[in-house]
């Protein structure tokens, strides 16, 4: 017989974990909490191993999407589409920027008919969440930020050179430094800053960190089911329409297990998940459910569609003096990352005995370095290595809003990472990438990403079995708008590189046969068409998927699917466009806001409730 719960949340990412901490206040209702992944690793918590947790099962569903308008350089033409499979999600998996997002992208969500969803709508749970560590390295606007939530913010320590170097570059350039957080996003100007980070003392704030760990194992309310599967969403025909009920997955052996709602099933499976699951359940476009044998419930035609996503096209500089070299990071990451067969330590511990000095000598220091991140929080493998950013208006359009970021990478990464995690082979790529990527190679990587993109990319089923990957049209540059706009931030990176504060930039390193073909010498300006070509063939997704489930289109502004009682969306699928700038902060903040509107909705008490009251449900 099935469990029954007050509410069934699917998915324990960005989204949802916050969902179910947050009502599991109440000790008189109970949640289901339905994960497909199960506990994160302990590679999770330090922020610099981010890159490992890509392409592992474990940890990623690792799907791949046909690009549209680029891709011509990445392996088989596919983008890489990684999402977190494990207990926080994508919050488990990501970069760690914590990006709100301008002001004037949720007052065009509300002007648009998401009814309390703008800026200032939306600012209370921003706060609610966050934990924000001040620093004397950025400016603050003290008065927007969270001090006491769950969620940690803060600015890695030590600061890498490279990374202020890049915030002065950008004042030089014309874009001083400030608060992207805060009133400063509002500069028509922009804002430059280190980034500020889901980090706590050096370790990842994931979901799971923050807001389900410290309480999962002492509520008896909350009942957290890993390793699950979700096939599809029950529902039931009743005189008003569909209403559901529980939810179907598949356990690990095989078996086919159901949980049941008496109030609400939430869905949180993320902008790729959300509406696989409607899709799967019969929600959907009628003639595509078809396709796949899928008796159609509810003739949903937006239903995966209006995907949009965010992509940086990374531009490659040696930098001697300035960059990281990959030998740094790795003895930072501690003995292991320096273990056979790719680094001089032995494959297995035990022959440590009898180490020749040197190789003595360089496993001692990777100790003191991980012990030191492990005691203070200190450390270089604190961050991403994904350390500052820049947002400004390019001009050609989206006056409400800044429409292009540039972000910065302090190091260049391995061939293995190259070919693997980006899909890019870099002796493709590099004209000597022995030497471009050698590990003591000083470089750096900046990734002009235009925020405001007008080309939409779609969701639909491959397959009626919830196993099987859903297929991805990302749909890159089918607006040629996008295309323009990516010139124009790239031409705005090789500027701000220009002005550099330091002397030891190279110039930019063009791929030689891209080169080849548009009569390219190094050092030369590239014109508009090669950096347009650049884009087209290795510009790589920023990993920002929204808008599959979008406000105003399947879902309410109170997030309830359009004909079917009991039932939300609340993750990044409903954003009714994307955020100009990094989506796991806003994501964050519809988890927090969706809790109070089922909270509100059945009378259930939160420990804290800081928007209005919505509508009554019907």
């Amino acid at each position: 017989m099935a469990e029954e719960f007050d509410v069934v949340v699917v998915g324990a990412g960005s989204a949802g974990a916050v969902i179910a901490a947050r009502l599991s206040e109440d000790p008189s209702v109970r949640v289901a909490l339905v994960e497909a992944g199960g506990p994160p690793p302990p590679e999770e918590m330090m922020p610099a191993a981010v890159a490992s947790l890509q392409l592992n099962p474990e940890t990623d569903w690792a799907y791949t999407g046909d690009a549209g308008g680029c891709g011509r350089g990445l392996a088989e033409g596919r983008m890489m589409v990684p999402r977190g499979r494990m207990l926080g999600g994508s919050s488990g998996i990501n970069y760690m920027a914590y990006v709100r997002g301008h002001p004037g992208d949720f007052d065009a969500w509300a002007a648009g008919g998401a009814k309390g969803w703008a800026y200032d709508d939306v600012l209370p749970y921003f706060k609610k969440s966050e934990g924000f560590q001040p620093s004397d390295d950025i400016v603050v606007d003290p008065d927007v930020h969270g001090y006491d939530g769950p969620l940690g913010v803060s600015v890695r320590q030590p600061v890498i050179p490279a990374a202020a170097q890049f915030v002065e570059a950008a004042k030089a350039s014309g874009i001083p430094t400030g608060d992207y957080n805060g009133r400063d996003r509002l500069r028509p100007e922009g804002v430059a800053s280190l980034f500020q980070t889901t980090t706590r003392d050096g370790r990842r704030s994931s979901t799971f960190r923050a807001f389900l760990e410290p309480v999962m194992d002492r509520r008896e309310n909350l009942v957290v089911i890993p390793h699950a599967l979700v096939q599809r969403v029950l529902l039931e025909d009743s005189d008003d329409g569909l209403v559901a009920t529980g939810v179907e997955y598949r356990t690990t052996d095989g078996a086919v297990e159901t949980v049941t709602a008496t109030r609400e099933v939430v869905l949180s499976a993320g902008a790729i998940g959300s509406p696989q699951l409607l899709l799967l359940s019969g929600v959907g476009p009628a003639d595509e459910l078809a396709q796949v044998g899928i008796a159609c419930r509810l003739d949903l035609p937006d239903v995966g569609k209006h995907l949009k996503d965010h992509l940086h096209a990374p531009m490659f500089f040696e930098a001697p003096g300035i960059g990281l070299n990959m030998t740094e990071v790795a003895i930072s990451l501690g003995p292991d990352a320096l273990r056979a067969p790719a680094g001089p330590l032995p494959a297995d511990p035990a022959d440590d005995v009898g180490l020749p000095p040197d190789l003595a000598g360089l496993k001692a220091e990777a100790e003191r370095r991980l012990d030191e991140w492990v005691t203070t929080g200190r450390s270089l493998v604190s961050s991403s290595l994904y350390d500052a950013a820049l947002w400004y208006s390019t001009g050609l359009g989206d006056e409400h809003t800044h429409d292009a970021q540039i972000g910065f990478l302090v190091c260049g990464y391995t061939p293995d990472l190259w070919r693997s995690v980006f899909r890019v082979d870099p002796d493709t790529y590099f004209d000597d990438p022995a030497k471009r990527l050698a590990l003591d190679a000083e470089v750096v990587v900046v990734l002009p990403n235009p925020v405001q993109p007008h080309s939409e990319g779609e969701i639909r089923l491959a397959s009626a079995d919830a196993g099987e990957p859903p297929a991805i049209f990302l749909n890159y540059f089918a607006d040629p708008h996008d295309a323009r706009v990516m010139v124009s931030v790239m031409r705005r990176a090789l500027d701000l590189v220009a002005n550099w504060p330091v002397p030891g930039m190279g110039p930019l390193l063009v791929p030689p046969k891209l080169a080849e073909s548009h009569g390219h010498a190094s050092g030369d300006v590239p014109s508009d068409e090669l950096l347009e070509d650049l884009a087209r063939h290795y510009a790589l997704t920023v990993y920002h998927a929204t808008s599959t489930c979008r406000m105003g289109s399947v879902v309410d502004s109170e997030l309830r699917v359009r004909g079917v009682e009991r039932l939300r969306v609340a993750d990044a699928s409903v954003m009714p466009d994307v955020t100009s700038g990094n989506t796991n902060a806003p994501t964050i903040m519809i988890g927090e806001k969706a809790a109070e509107l089922i909270a509100t909705a059945h009378g259930m008490t939160l420990a804290e409730t800081v928007g209005a009251a919505p509508s009554p449900s019907p």
